[in-house]
C-alpha cells in the first residue's frame, strides 16, 4: 500500500460526526489510495483526497467517542501537529438553527438551511456561550462576552464574501454538488431531502407549552437558503426552545454547535453547519443526512472559489537516497554508444557519494573563534569551514 506524505497536504477538513465525514467523502473528486505513516501517539486515521484542486484530509472522532469540546480540541490539535503545511481548515458538520420570526426582517430558518459562522456588529463569528463565570440566578457572566476564540483565516473568509455576493442566490453554487451525492447510502438511508412538509417549528408560551408555528410556504427554488452571522459554541446539548431563545436573543446567534470553541484556537477553521434541528423537545436525527450534506456541499463551494496551494512541500529532511535512485530510475541500465568508459565511471562515483550522503548527518562550522567540540576545541579562521561527517 502505498505511503502518504502529510507535506502534501494543505486543507484539513474536520467532520466530528460519523454521517458529517460521510458526507464529506462523498464531496472528494478523488480518493488518494494509501495511509499516512502514525506512530505511537497518533490516534487518529485521515481519509485524504482531492477537492477542487485542493489536496484535503478528512478528519473525524473515532467510533464510540464522545462528541463535544474537549474531543474536537485533541483532534484539531493532532491535526495541527500532523500535517506541517496546513494552509487553512473547516468545521463542516450540522447544528441547531434558531429561527427569529419577530426580528425585523425575520429570520426564518428551516431544517436543511446553512449556517456560516461571521462576524456581526459587536459580535464575533463564534461565541463561547457557557464559557465564563457563574453570577447566579442562573447567570452567566461570558469571558470576554464570549469573543474568545481564533478569527477564522482570512482567505476563508474572503471566499465566503465571494458566495455571499449572490445572494439570495447563493444556492446555485453549490447545489449542483449535493445533487451529484443525494442518493449514495449511508447506515440509516441516504441523503435525500426529508421535505418541508416534515418540518416543523414549535415556540414556547409563558407557561412553558409548545405550540407548532405557520410559516410562509417556500418554493422549490427558495429550498435552501445560506444564514451568516454568530453561531453559539458550547459543551451543551440543547433542548430547550426557553434557553435557547434567551441565547439567540442575548448573543444574536443564528445556531448552536458543539466542536467549534475547542478546534478553533488550535486551526483557525472556517465554521459550516446545516440545520438538522431546532434545539428543542423535538429534537431528532431525521435531518442530520440531509443536513450534513447541504453543508459539505457550501464547503465544497467555498473550495472551488480558492485557487488550490501551489507552494512545494517544505520537507525538513529531504530524502537524499530517494534521490539517486531516482536518477538510476531514469538512467538506461546500458550505456548509450557515445557514452564513454570515463564518463561511466563518474556517474557511478557520484552514485555512490549520493548514497553515502544519505546514510550521514554532517555538521558544518564556519566563521572566526574558538568552537569547543566534545573536549577539545577547533580554531576556524576567517574564511575557512570544518565539517564533520557523523554515523548514525
Amino acid at each position: 500500500m502505498a505511503t502518504l506524505q502529510p507535506e502534501e497536504y494543505h486543507v484539513a477538513w474536520i467532520a466530528p460526526l460519523e454521517i458529517e465525514a460521510q458526507a464529506a467523502k462523498h464531496m472528494l473528486d478523488r480518493r488518494h489510495s494509501g495511509r499516512f505513516r502514525m506512530d505511537r501517539g497518533d490516534d487518529y486515521v485521515y481519509q485524504a483526497g482531492e477537492m477542487c484542486g485542493h489536496n484535503v484530509i478528512i478528519a473525524t472522532l473515532p467510533a464510540g467517542q464522545e462528541y463535544g469540546t474537549g474531543s474536537a480540541a485533541a483532534l484539531a490539535s493532532q491535526i495541527k501537529k500532523f500535517f506541517p503545511n496546513l494552509w487553512f481548515g473547516l468545521l463542516v458538520g450540522v447544528a441547531a438553527g434558531l429561527p427569529n420570526l419577530e426580528r425585523n426582517p425575520p429570520r426564518d430558518t428551516r431544517l436543511g438551511d446553512v449556517l456560516v459562522a461571521l462576524p456581526d456588529n459587536d459580535s464575533s463569528g463564534l461565541v463561547a456561550y457557557n464559557l465564563g463565570k457563574d453570577i447566579g440566578n442562573d447567570e452567566l457572566s461570558l469571558l470576554r462576552r464570549g469573543q474568545v476564540l481564533a478569527l477564522t483565516e482570512p482567505v476563508v473568509r474572503s471566499a465566503i464574501s465571494n458566495i455571499k455576493l449572490d445572494w439570495p442566490e447563493e444556492s446555485k453554487h453549490f447545489l449542483h454538488y449535493y445533487e451529484t451525492m443525494k442518493n449514495k447510502r449511508h447506515q440509516a438511508g441516504t441523503f435525500e431531502d426529508p421535505g418541508l412538509e416534515k418540518d416543523r417549528f414549535y415556540q414556547t408560551d409563558d407557561k412553558g407549552e409548545d405550540h407548532p408555528v405557520v410559516r410562509p410556504h417556500r418554493t422549490e427554488s427558495e429550498r435552501t437558503q445560506v444564514w451568516y452571522g454568530p453561531i453559539g459554541s458550547g459543551e451543551t446539548l440543547m433542548r430547550n426552545a426557553a434557553r435557547r431563545d434567551q441565547l439567540r436573543d442575548r448573543y444574536n446567534l443564528i445556531g448552536l454547535e458543539m466542536e467549534a470553541v475547542g478546534a478553533m484556537n488550535r486551526i483557525p477553521v472556517g465554521v459550516i453547519r446545516g440545520v438538522c434541528d431546532y434545539a428543542d423537545s423535538h429534537k431528532n436525527k431525521q435531518w442530520q443526512p440531509y443536513a450534513a450534506a447541504m453543508a459539505a456541499a457550501y464547503a465544497k463551494a467555498l473550495l472551488a472559489n480558492i485557487g488550490p496551494n501551489t507552494t512545494q512541500p517544505n520537507t525538513k529532511t529531504p530524502d537524499l537516497d530517494q534521490g539517486a535512485d531516482e536518477m538510476t530510475k531514469k538512467r538506461p541500465n546500458s550505456a548509450s554508444a557515445n557514452e564513454s568508459p570515463t564518463e561511466r565511471d563518474s556517474y557511478h562515483r557520484r552514485k555512490k557519494r549520493r548514497r553515502s550522503a544519505a546514510t550521514r548527518r554532517g555538521v558544518i562550522l564556519q566563521g572566526q573563534g574558538n568552537v569547543n567540540v566534545g573536549s577539545g576545541s577547533i580554531n576556524i579562521g576567517r574564511d575557512q569551514s570544518f565539517t564533520r561527517g557523523l554515523d548514525p
